[in-house]
């Protein structure tokens, strides 16, 4: 007897991207010998198939189900900024309408600034070398002495060796989006290391600024909700 299979319902919705060729099985077709042709190979196929349920129940034994299966998550979400230290919400606007100008731009120059020559003291690490990228942001004098703060430059001539080289468009544009991602790895490890946890004085510190673009930029650009502002 001729190996058969029954018309599936899910063949009619599901139709073959590959079309196979009829294939005589005949009433010697042994299931349990390996094929000897790809057509053999995918009518074999085609039989499994057609001998599977369309719908599997899982036989679960509720003795095993542990009695106490509900979590608690707290969806109370970030604590807000006190007062007079959020942004209104006509300055989020703006900063996500000039964010979105801006990096509009560096992505149609990327390959302009990619292509300018680096200066000869500037030495890009390697995506893996963690300690190298720390250096190079950070400045090794900073990195050496682990002290978070403005470095001071005595020199009259800037050393960006000492320092750390900033964020020009020349060093970005050759970070593909994992070197980037690994370098905010490493300095979130290196502040995080060292309880960089720094304290506001009051609404007008100079960093509240700085502070509140990032999070409204993280918040209202890239939808990350939870950490959006309130208007004030």
């Amino acid at each position: 007897m001729a190996w058969v299979p029954a018309e599936s319902a899910v063949e009619e919705l599901m139709p073959r991207l590959l079309p196979v060729d009829p294939c005589d099985l005949t009433e010697s077709f042994d299931p349990s010998v390996p094929p000897r042709t790809p057509q053999e190979y995918l009518k074999r196929v085609q039989i499994e198939a057609a001998q599977c349920p369309d719908v599997v129940v899982a036989q679960i034994d509720p003795k095993k189900l542990k009695r106490k299966q509900s979590v608690n998550v707290s969806l109370s979400g970030c604590q807000p900024a006190p007062e007079g230290y959020s942004p209104t919400l006509q300055w989020q606007q703006q900063q996500v309408a000039q964010f979105s100008v801006v990096r509009q731009s560096v992505n149609r120059h990327r390959s302009h600034w990619k292509s300018q020559q680096l200066d000869s003291n500037v030495t890009m690490p390697k995506s893996e070398d963690e300690e190298g990228w720390k250096k190079f942001c950070l400045g090794e004098r900073q990195y050496a002495e682990g002290a978070i703060g403005p470095t001071k430059n005595e020199n009259p001539e800037i050393d960006y060796i000492q320092i750390g080289f900033p964020p020009l468009l020349s060093i970005v544009s050759r970070m593909n989006q994992a070197t980037v991602t690994s370098v905010l790895e490493y300095l979130s490890n290196w502040f995080g290391e060292r309880d960089f946890t720094p304290e506001l004085d009051s609404k007008d510190d100079e960093r509240v600024p700085a502070l509140n673009l990032l999070i409204c930029l993280v918040s209202r650009y890239f939808d990350q909700r939870d950490l959006a502002d309130e208007p004030s």
